[in-house]
């Protein structure tokens, strides 16, 4: 018996011995791994307990400036506004995004304006980055509100005809005043001429107007965007002439004095590197050759686009610049614009 048990032990020993090492690897590199993450977690408490968070994206309120004579930024970092003063009450160009409402009227304020002198509301198109606060602006100031009678029914009904599901993409704004192309909008002594520039919608409304400054006039045009949209401009049953209207929007805005253009979009003009340069040299939104350039880049754009979709390519896809990152300083970052 007792050789029998002497036998078992040793065999029990052996195979213990055997095991041990084998857990040891196992478990060993499970403790010190769970060891080091309880280090880390204690380590996140005693810094506030979140790694950093990515900047966040989007565009902003910017300070607002007097552009040229009686022409003003009022806007945001991507889509503008533009108020023009007049002695009897003053023209706002698009009132952007609903949510963007109050950082507009405080642009306006801080130049020492009056919102409720607002007399006339002139958006350029029909999407919602650029008429989602014409409802609010409208219920603020008491405005009319004209834009080209071919956006006027997109603006009336919230845009739902635009859209898949037929839900509207802004608060519906009843237009006081249809435009038409080349009409004259009078106020204080401040004419502004609407022309029709279709394609990005189908009643795009480009406006010009005369500044003065330093006893000078400026001819400055407001340019409603002109991109294409990634719509098919061959064999589009929705939009059959949209082609055609791109090019004639394109011939007219060639064919106005310009001395000062302004554009829906800030990185359309370089709004960015204007707003730098200015204070040490001549005001460098009087740009006419930056205007011919940015015609001519847009002609090309269409032409090619043109010749790609006849060779059975994809409707335009052209990039648009990713969203800045937005200030930590309290003011709202709202959705980049298109």
């Amino acid at each position: 018996m007792r050789g029998l048990c002497v036998e078992k032990g040793e065999s029990i020993m052996t195979e213990t011995s055997r095991i041990l090492p084998s857990l040891a690897r196992t478990i060993l590199p499970a403790i010190l791994l769970l060891s080091l993450a309880a280090a880390r977690g204690s380590a996140q408490a005693d810094t506030g307990g979140s790694r950093p968070q990515e900047p966040r994206r989007g565009q902003y309120s910017i300070k607002p400036f007097r552009v040229i004579g009686n022409v003003y930024s009022v806007g945001l970092s991507n889509n503008t506004s533009y108020l023009i003063t007049t002695p009897q009450g003053h023209f706002l160009i698009d009132p952007t995004l609903e949510q963007a409402v109050p950082d507009i009227r405080k642009n306006i304020e801080q130049l020492g304006f009056n919102v409720k002198d607002i007399k006339i509301i002139l958006p350029t198109h029909a999407h919602s980055d650029h008429v989602g606060g014409l409802a609010e602006f409208k219920e603020l100031t008491g405005a009319k509100v004209m834009i080209m009678a071919a956006d006027a029914e997109t603006v009336a009904d919230g845009g739902k005809g635009e859209t898949r599901d037929g839900k509207p993409q802004w608060k519906p704004v009843a237009v006081d005043h249809p435009l038409h192309d080349g009409e004259k909008v009078d106020l204080g002594g401040v004419t502004m001429v609407a022309h029709l520039t279709a394609g990005h919608t189908k009643g795009c409304t480009s406006w010009s107007t005369v500044a003065e400054e330093n006893g000078r006039k400026y001819n400055v045009v407001f340019v409603c965007s002109i991109r294409m949209t990634g719509v098919p401009l061959i064999g589009n049953t929705k939009y059959p002439n949209v082609a055609d209207d791109h090019a004639n929007g394109l011939k007219t805005l060639k064919s106005l004095p310009v001395d000062v253009w302004l554009v829906s979009h800030s990185y359309m003009f370089g709004m960015d590197e204007k707003i730098k340069r200015m204070g040490s040299g001549p005001n460098p939104f009087i740009d006419p050759d930056g205007y011919r350039a940015y015609l001519a880049e847009n002609e090309k754009a269409l032409q090619d686009q043109l010749q790609q979709e006849r060779a059975g390519g994809p409707p335009f896809a052209g990039r648009i610049p990713p969203p800045g990152v937005c200030p930590e300083d309290g003011r709202t970052c709202y959705g980049a614009g298109r």
